[in-house]
């Protein structure tokens, strides 16, 4: 008995949400990340009112442009790793009500000549038009001072990539922001791209208050027991305060079925920082991991920390 097979003619998905439609168009060039997840970044009272600035600027189209001026639309973060700069590009678009669109230098380098410069056509091709503000992450890897490289294969091929990078954010018309761990080794011309330069650098003693104060949560930390965690924290990261502040809380969630000393925190501190070293760059280490006598100073912490009360629904 012959069986009659009918074919089903392709579906196209007709996708509603843009944040989908500009991941499904973003493909394997970037990660984009949605206005509703980003985080508020704390930052210096500098750098703040910079952001601020900017923000204006970017609202202000008609204003600027009646009296000859342009809101400026690219800028480069630089500072350490670590700091927040990609949560601060991600914030900036969430203010916007955009998505971030991420390209990480994996995005781009290819390992044959001509490839990445493809890739980098293609990454602009797809951003071109998009409402998103884009954030080109590591900048560094591509944009490097031609005047530092070599004249191997490679070198010629980052070259040819830095050229087409830099005449295609020249014609770019939307908002883009390029972040670097390294700014003393970019192009000069790749430097000349961008409108604004903000430093986003190693939080100060009131930064870190607010991040410990936050990345503590739920659990409430006493102001004089934060002031100990500042003072041992000195030249930390937001991202290692973070996993500091995250490893306490497991300890407290965890410590009684690891039979952890859950009363003694200097012996927990111990423990988490050994499992949580700081980058090598990271230099002087913060006191916490530097100077084993330190850890002393933490049994004068309340603990374990109150959990805050949950909120009433109603």
């Amino acid at each position: 008995m012959s069986r009659s097979v009918s074919h089903m003619e392709p579906v196209t998905i007709e996708l509603a949400d843009p944040v989908e439609k500009l991941r499904a168009r973003m493909g394997q060039l970037a990660e984009v990340r949605a206005p509703g997840e980003a985080e508020e970044p704390i930052l210096s009272p500098e750098v703040r009112a910079a952001v601020f600035s900017w923000l204006a600027e970017l609202s202000a189209v008609d204003e600027l442009k009646a009296a000859g001026l342009k809101p400026r639309s690219t800028a480069l973060l630089s500072g350490p790793p670590g700091t927040g700069k990609t949560t601060l590009g991600h914030h900036l678009a969430a203010r916007l009500g955009v998505p971030l669109v991420l390209v990480g230098a994996e995005n781009l380098l290819r390992p044959y000549l001509g490839d990445a410069e493809q890739q980098m056509q293609k990454l602009f091709a797809a951003i071109q038009g998009v409402k998103a503000v884009v954030l080109l992450d590591e900048i560094e890897a591509i944009g490097r001072s031609r005047a530092l490289g070599g004249h191997s294969g490679a070198s010629e091929g980052r070259m040819s990539m830095l050229t087409v990078m830099l005449r295609k954010i020249e014609a770019f018309n939307g908002i883009l922001i390029g972040a670097t761990n390294q700014p003393g080794i970019l192009d000069p011309a790749l430097w000349r791209r961008f409108h604004l330069q903000l430093v986003v650098d190693l939080p100060g003693d009131d930064e870190r208050f607010a991040i410990i104060r936050r990345y503590g949560l739920p659990f409430v930390f006493r102001d004089e027991d934060i002031d100990i965690l500042v003072d041992v924290t000195d030249g930390a990261s937001p991202a290692l305060l973070r996993g500091l502040m995250e490893g306490l809380k497991r300890a407290i969630v965890l410590g009684p079925r690891m039979r952890w000393r859950t009363n003694d925190l200097p012996w927990i501190a111990e423990r988490i920082t050994a499992a949580l070293a700081p980058p090598p760059e990271m230099q002087p280490h913060p006191p916490l991991w530097a100077d084993p006598t330190t850890l002393d100073r933490l049994a004068a912490i309340h603990w374990p920390p109150t959990r805050a009360p949950k909120e009433d629904p109603s």
